[in-house]
Formats: structure tokens, C-alpha cells, sequence
């Protein structure tokens, strides 16, 4: 969702018995005040089992949504064992979000709704420790 001018929002459960598990994720548009704009895509487990899948890219590439920024989302569902490692260049900067489970990041444990934010790195390596679901922000 692309807010824009104009627009409030909020996120709620709308049930009263069922508990609901999400992650709000802000990221500053590369030009303020444009106009509001919503997308929503299912990305299947099996799309992204093992690998890293590119979900929101600035040009909306590989079937990806697209954002007005010069930012990178993949997700990845992982079994326990399975790494992924993804290169950064000189400057680069990563945010890594377990969604679920728990992995380590270039040797540090993360659980569930842990976040690493990376920096000065060559490269970021993530593997599970248990089933886990991770997303990876590449903020060029």
C-alpha cells in the first residue's frame, strides 16, 4: 500500500475470538506526496521454499509488487539446516525480519520477531535453526 495524500489507515483483527499474527512494515516513499495506490499478491510457501523470493522491487520485476523506492523485499521459508546467503556491495544496507521460527544471522541468533539490521558486511547468511520464515529487505 502506497499511503499517498489523503489517506489513514489502520491495521486491526477484525475478529474477536481468533487471534491474528502480522508485521506492519513502514518504508518512506523516494517522493512524498504522491497519489494512493493498493496492491495485494499471495506468494505461496512453495514459491518461496528455500530460496530467496523477490516480493516488492522498485520496478515490480519477476512478478513482483511494486514500491516507490529503491528497496528490495524477498521472503524465504526455510527448513531446518537450509541457508541462504545474499551479497552486499560496499555501502550496502540490510534489514533481516524472522517472521517465524529461528535462524542465525552471520552467527547471531535471531527468534521470531527479531529484526538485524546489517551493515558493513560483504554478505548476509541466514540459516534455520528450525523451520523459519524470514524476510530480507535490500536497501540499496
Amino acid at each position: 500500500m502506497s499511503a499517498g495524500t489523503g489517506i489513514i489507515h489502520s491495521e486491526y483483527n477484525a475478529s474477536d475470538i481468533e487471534p491474528v499474527h502480522f508485521l506492519q512494515i513502514w518504508i518512506e516513499p523516494a517522493v512524498l506526496g504522491s497519489r494512493p495506490d493498493y496492491k495485494q499478491k499471495t506468494f505461496g510457501e512453495e514459491e518461496k521454499q528455500g530460496h530467496l523470493c523477490l516480493i516488492v522491487s522498485p520496478d515490480g520485476r519477476s512478478g513482483s509488487l511494486h514500491i516507490r523506492q529503491d528497496a528490495y523485499l524477498y521472503a524465504a521459508v526455510l527448513m531446518e539446516g537450509d541457508g541462504i546467503k545474499y551479497p552486499l556491495a560496499p555501502g550496502q544496507k540490510a534489514f533481516a525480519q524472522v517472521v517465524r521460527g529461528a535462524v542465525t544471522s552471520n552467527g547471531i541468533r535471531l527468534a521470531a520477531g527479531d529484526g538485524a539490521a546489517i551493515r558493513e558486511e560483504e554478505a548476509i547468511g541466514l540459516t534455520a535453526l528450525e523451520p523459519s520464515e524470514i524476510l530480507l529487505f535490500d536497501l540499496a
